[in-house]
């Protein structure tokens, strides 16, 4: 009998929390939803997703969004594309070279990283890494995109080189004692065999790090600037989508004005780009289980 009410109260526990995050996820899209179509009601649609300019604090007010996706995507880019090779190769060590010891070791080290808050990355950026870059390019901004671009691959460098380490850990054993009875290499088995077997879940790991790039908000912040242009230079500085939204929300806005709606314009399709990336990823994700069902 108390072995039942446990069962019920654990189911009910289970429950509350699943409905709890549903709740959540309902009412921060209707809010989204509600103030952006305010914002919309006053800006055009096609304006907002296409303008080139963005000024919506200064006069004259300018509300093209282009800018801060262009500073989204190169902070994105630069990251994965530090991160994505550098992940796959200590994955690929972890999984197909290390010794159980050296693996052990390494694995800690990686979950340090991810567990090192946010900010803490930003001022790194500041202090380190952007000192560095401007004595290889003296010309480099104090604020500049290549900093904010570095520390964020550092950021999702454990995500990708965990999640492809799992990846490679989860196939059979048989695919490996084939090869090799074949008379491959290690590097052959790793990169002939193992890396297209498991590249669906590579993929899925890699959205998920690129959703991670995209909601990066404190060390873009402090490392990028708040300047937001077109130019696809790293070596500027720039503004990011997240970043603003935090600019707007320090407080000396107005809350009732169109300027303050634009964070929720912004936040709007901030969020429709990680659903998008999501989906993708669960495509991948999908895809991995009917091939090895």
């Amino acid at each position: 009998m108390l072995s039942r009410w446990i069962d019920h109260a654990v189911h009910l526990v289970l429950l509350v929390c699943v409905v709890i995050t549903l709740l959540t996820t309902v009412v921060v899209v209707a809010l989204l939803g509600k103030e952006s179509f305010l914002f919309f009601q006053q800006v055009p649609l096609w304006e907002f997703l296409f303008g080139t300019r963005w000024e919506p604090l200064l006069e004259p007010k300018s509300f093209g969004v282009l800018p801060l996706v262009v500073g989204t995507l190169k902070i994105v880019i630069g990251s994965i594309a530090i991160a994505l090779p550098l992940g796959l190769l200590i994955a690929t060590y972890l999984s197909e070279f290390a010794s159980g010891r050296m693996r052990s070791a390494i694995k800690p080290v990686l979950e340090i990283l991810a567990g090192i808050p946010t900010v803490v990355y930003g001022y790194f950026a500041l202090t380190f890494v952007t000192p560095l870059i401007r004595t290889l390019f003296p010309d480099t901004q104090i604020f500049n995109a290549a900093s904010a671009a570095i520390v964020v691959g550092i950021m999702i460098l454990p995500m990708i080189s965990s999640l492809c380490d799992d990846a490679f850990q989860a196939l059979p054993n048989s695919l490996r004692e084939g090869a090799y009875a074949l008379g491959a290499t290690q590097y052959e088995v790793a990169v002939q065999v193992i890396l297209p077997s498991a590249a669906a879940r590579v993929g899925a790991a890699v959205i998920l790090a690129l959703s991670r790039a995209i909601g990066e908000t404190m060390a873009v912040t402090l490392a990028a600037g708040a300047t937001p242009q077109m130019s696809l230079g790293f070596l500027e500085s720039i503004q990011t989508m997240t970043a603003y939204i935090v600019q707007v929300s320090l407080g000396d806005i107005p809350a009732d004005g169109i300027e303050y709606l634009t964070c929720y314009a912004v936040g709007l399709l901030l969020f429709v780009m990680t659903l998008i990336m999501n989906i993708i990823g669960n495509h991948f994700i999908t895809k991995t289980h009917k091939l090895h069902s």
